[in-house]
């Protein structure tokens, strides 16, 4: 199999790719080891963190509620499509259900130690099989591009809803890259306009001269990540549609990004 992001064929040497580093079990109460490793990472892969059945009980409930639109039987309503989804799905109970579900709440509660605030802006990520080509997956980024108007403590969750299987385009995160970032953060120079780094993968592994880490997710899987980790998907090549989310939390305590207290529509601008 050839890993691919946006047509971009993926550096498969040792030198330009890897695997994800998931929890170790004696860590995963450990609170400042996973700190240290936070740190260290840029990124936390908790295998298991999340019942798998609520995990594919969601994963149904979407499937259900986008039915109407005809997307299952390949003859789609776009319009039928964002109206479910950005109307009914999005901001419904069963997806705010989902991501506050205590496995997800109380593990961030334990991890920042006290009261969290989870942004209102959460995104749900359907990629279709065979799709390729720039914009149809995750460029690389780092989230703190689109979150200046808050703390820079904010903390991601990417959770697959169901398996993902590597060919099925999950998330990859670009090794090290945190420190970098953070340097040139601090320093100045980079730069601030809300826009994704590259669609060229291949391309930006070379230039860190660092390689990129891929996975294979399974149900119940979460990787949280600094708002300073660059990572981006993969394209699908497998037979089945790749689903995700994106949510993000934060102490309570700290600036939150107004922007971000909206549910997520398509002329959001963000």
């Amino acid at each position: 199999m050839t890993l691919t992001s946006n047509g971009y064929v993926l550096d498969e040497s040792a030198r330009r790719l890897g695997e994800l580093d998931a929890v170790p079990d004696r860590e995963r109460h450990d609170r400042d080891a996973l700190w240290e490793r936070l740190r260290r990472d840029g990124y936390l892969w908790l295998r298991g963190a999340l019942d798998p059945d609520v995990v594919n009980g969601f994963r149904a409930y979407y499937h259900d509620a986008l039915a109407p639109s005809g997307v299952w039987e390949g003859d789609e309503d776009r319009a039928e499509y964002r109206r479910l989804l950005f109307q009914e799905v999005v901001p419904g109970p069963e997806y705010e259900a989902f991501c506050t579900q205590p496995a997800v709440r109380d593990w961030y509660a334990w991890f920042l130690g006290g009261e969290t605030f989870l942004h209102r802006r959460k995104l749900i990520r359907h990629v279709r099989p065979g799709e390729s080509g720039i914009g149809t997956a995750t460029q690389a980024h780092y989230d703190l591009v689109y979150l200046r108007e808050g703390t820079d403590r904010v903390l991601s969750s990417w959770i697959p809803l169901g398996d993902c299987p590597v060919s099925r385009g999950g998330l990859t995160y670009l090794e090290g890259s945190h420190h970098r970032v953070l340097a040139q953060e601090r320093a100045g120079t980079l730069q601030h306009p809300a826009k994704s780094i590259t669609a060229d993968l291949p391309g930006l592994a070379d230039e860190h001269d660092a390689r990129w880490l891929v996975a294979g997710y399974a149900a119940g899987d979460m990787v949280v990540h600094s708002a300073f980790t660059v990572h981006a998907s993969l394209d699908n090549v497998d037979d089945d549609y790749r689903l995700s989310t994106d949510i993000r939390y934060q102490r309570a305590s700290e600036p939150i990004d107004w922007r971000w207290q909206q549910h997520w529509h398509l002329k959001d601008g963000l």
